[in-house]
């Protein structure tokens, strides 16, 4: 049985992770320390005996030896990393460090999740693996957008001088059940919103655009990576002219601010929100879309989870939050 380990383990994209690797057989420990993530997202998990949740830090070592590590481990809502700046840096870098030793030690192969947000507020749409980004070094949201570009680097150095078999994945705008009620992203922000009959928020005039990736999509991307064998990465990004195999993982559909707002409140249609404007944030994108050609190349895969349907899961998960938790 094949041993994984999933940082970050009890967060959004770690539950869900960590569901279908017990799924797919595997032997599961997730590690988390529970900033961002909840005990609750894997509370269905934990009667599995083939499941193992550490409560822990990885900006500290850790022990263990793995087949897989998938490092999801970082804050990643603006409400939250930039609530813990340095920490959020020294979880992408320090972290991340920890994470690629113990992976060297072991021989383990390693899936990093790493973030559209290195792309700055891009000047290149769509956005390809190749663009270098757009990036504020010292502004708001630097501690994650330039602790992810760090990381990156140590991927791959770790690759090239230690040949640790490292593979990336830069994830665009991801929702779905498990999200954090009060995380501050667009998608939980308008379901609690308009469920609450609370004014709508809607930074800027509404016009930037995003790209929304249902969870399922990612993690069957992010299986299907981490499956092929080294030799076959190799080979296909060689041949591309890219040294460090990293792949856009997200839905190429691109939606105003405002057209989100309209689908959610149709989806929600007892809501008697209204939609207000604030001034647009320091250093926000103005466009998001992912140009996903590699992976559709490489894996054969794309995204299958339209946004009507996908938020309409989404919704019934808040929902349900909202009445359980009052």
């Amino acid at each position: 049985m094949k041993k994984a380990l999933v940082t970050g383990g009890a967060g959004f994209l770690g539950s869900h992770l960590c569901k279908r690797l017990l799924d797919d057989g595997y032997e599961v420990t997730a590690i988390d320390n529970l900033y961002t993530g909840s005990e609750e997202n894997i509370a269905p998990l934990a009667s599995q005996p083939n499941f193992t949740f550490l409560q822990h830090d990885i900006t500290r070592p850790f022990e263990g030896a793995y087949d897989e590590i998938y490092n999801l481990a970082c804050p990643a809502s603006p409400v939250h990393y930039q609530a813990s700046p340095v920490e959020t840096t020294l979880t992408c870098v320090t972290g991340f460090l920890n994470v690629l030793e113990n992976a060297r030690a072991a021989g383990s192969k390693v899936l990093h999740a790493s973030t559209s947000e290195i792309y700055g507020d891009p000047l290149v749409h769509p956005q390809v693996e190749t663009y270098r980004g757009n990036v504020n070094t010292i502004g708001i949201r630097s501690c994650y957008d330039e602790g992810k570009r760090c990381a990156e680097t140590l991927a791959s150095d770790f690759r090239r001088v230690y040949g640790v078999d490292v593979r990336m994945v830069r994830i665009f705008n991801t929702y779905g059940p498990n999200m954090h009620p009060c995380d501050g992203r667009v998608v939980s922000n308008f379901i609690m919103q308009a469920l609450k009959g609370e004014d709508i928020t809607v930074y800027g005039d509404g016009s930037q655009t995003r790209s929304f990736q249902y969870c399922d999509d990612l993690i069957d991307a992010m299986r299907l990576y981490m499956e092929l064998p080294r030799e076959q990465i190799d080979s296909f990004f060689a041949k591309k002219g890219i040294e460090t195999p990293v792949i856009n993982t997200g839905n190429p559909g691109e939606y105003t601010i405002s057209q989100l707002v309209t689908e959610t409140l149709r989806l929600i249609p007892d809501s008697p929100s209204k939609t207000v404007y604030r001034p647009l944030p320091s250093d926000d994108p103005k466009r998001r879309k992912p140009d996903i050609t590699l992976a559709k190349e490489l894996l054969g895969w794309e995204p299958r989870v339209p946004l009507a349907e996908g938020l309409a899961k989404t919704i019934e998960y808040f929902r349900n939050r909202v009445v359980k938790n009052g």
